[in-house]
């Protein structure tokens, strides 16, 4: 039986296990994809405090190294289910179970995408998921924006204040995002609104370079040339294992800045949790709350 068992390898999942590890406790960290989450796939992190400019796979990998010098144990499976026991908890994965008696869930989000086929291969080639994490690489350059919720409304804010043109793409005729936020698009100079469109089609040789337009009402395609797609449709919580344990509130996580669920002994961090704002230096943060959030329950 482990002190503490981390599921989810990502920023908050490996400082949780860096800072558990410090603590004397034995640590078992389960990851079922890529390490280091979404900002693995960064080329570049620019708002990392003392690091001015890191990839975000270097990043990870210097993560991977802490956690690894501290004999941390890792295992490499998809986490099926949460259960309560006499002495803890039990882990289950697709191939076998652990026992643990704290747990700490760091098992982030994936983000909705096109569905293009050819979309994954410009992940961090020219598309992006967070405006404010790579927006200034695109300063003074042209970009485009899906979405029609707050969140993308707001990012194309942020971005006009950047870049020289944004194009906000979005497939129906209104936004779903405050009015409010509607009229500051609707003024911005250097937005321009596609409404009724869809993205049916990426182009570029090492980088994307354009998006191809299709219009809902009349079927026109257009080609727009752009040099980054932010796209912000939606994301995906991944805690549907853990709902018969702990509380969900929109499939997130119920948890405050303790990061402490409805369990006792079971802690949230990183974008998985219930919060307003999701960024590398949040999920680090939540990282590090939670182990010794769990540190102190072993106690």
């Amino acid at each position: 039986m482990h002190d503490i068992i981390i599921v989810g390898a990502g920023p908050a999942g490996l400082t949780a296990a860096l800072y558990a590890k410090r603590s004397g406790r034995s640590v078992l960290l389960l990851e079922g994809e890529t390490f280091g989450g979404q900002i693995a796939t960064s080329p570049r992190v620019e708002n990392y405090p003392a690091l001015p400019q890191v990839s975000g796979l270097d990043l990870t990998d210097a993560l991977v190294s802490q956690v690894t010098a501290l004999e941390t144990d890792i295992d490499v499976a998809k986490v099926t289910a949460l259960e309560k026991t006499q002495d803890g908890f039990l882990v289950r994965t697709e191939y076998e179970s652990y026992a643990g008696r704290a747990v700490i869930l760091a098992s982030g989000v994936q983000h909705r995408t096109l569905g293009l086929p050819e979309e994954r291969g410009f992940f961090g080639k020219g598309i992006s998921f967070c405006a404010v994490c790579d927006g200034a690489l695109f300063k003074n350059r042209e970009v485009a924006i899906v979405g029609g919720g707050n969140a993308a409304l707001q990012e194309a804010i942020y971005l006009s204040a950047i870049c020289s043109r944004v194009h906000l793409i979005h497939r129906r005729d209104s936004f779903r995002a405050e009015q409010e936020l509607v009229l500051q698009v609707e003024q911005a100079q250097n937005i321009t609104l596609h409404r009724n469109s869809t993205i049916i089609a990426l182009a570029g040789e090492q980088r994307l370079e354009s998006l191809t337009l299709r219009n809902g009402q009349g079927g026109e395609e257009t080609s727009v040339a752009v040099s980054a797609l932010f796209e912000s449709i939606g994301k995906i919580p991944a805690n549907e294992p853990f709902a018969s344990l702990v509380s969900l509130e929109g499939g997130y996580i119920a948890a405050g800045e303790d990061c402490k669920t409805s369990c006792a002994g079971v802690f949230a961090a990183g974008d998985c949790r219930t919060k307003q704002i999701r960024q590398l230096t949040t999920a680090v943060s939540d990282g590090t709350i939670a182990a010794l959030g769990a540190n102190d329950y072993l106690k």
